[in-house]
């Protein structure tokens, strides 16, 4: 699996912000993304070292708009600590 394939997006959200400074990120990932794919990936997006990589999959909510009811897509984030020495990533340091 490519690299870009595995990092879809970053979850920009009130507790993801709360973590920039302590050089803790999160992303939604492939639902298929193991951890160590997850990290090497991040390490070849955005060159850093990664320290550990937690996991979590969602399902899906129920929601409705008038009579119609539909379902919200599942997906899996994925938090990723970065090592002490290791650089910031740019793209959120712009954010904090």
């Amino acid at each position: 699996m490519n690299a870009y394939d595995v990092i879809k997006r970053p979850i920009l959200s009130e507790k993801s912000y709360a973590g920039i400074g302590v050089k803790t990120y999160t992303f939604e990932v492939a639902k298929a993304a193991t951890k160590t794919e997850i990290k090497l990936a991040v390490e070849k997006i955005f060159e850093v070292k990664v320290a550990k990589v937690n996991t979590a999959n969602y399902d899906g909510k129920i929601k409705r708009q008038g009579r119609s009811e539909g379902k919200t897509s599942a997906y899996k984030k994925a938090v990723v600590t970065l090592t002490a020495d290791s650089k910031a990533i740019q793209f959120f340091e712009s954010l904090a």
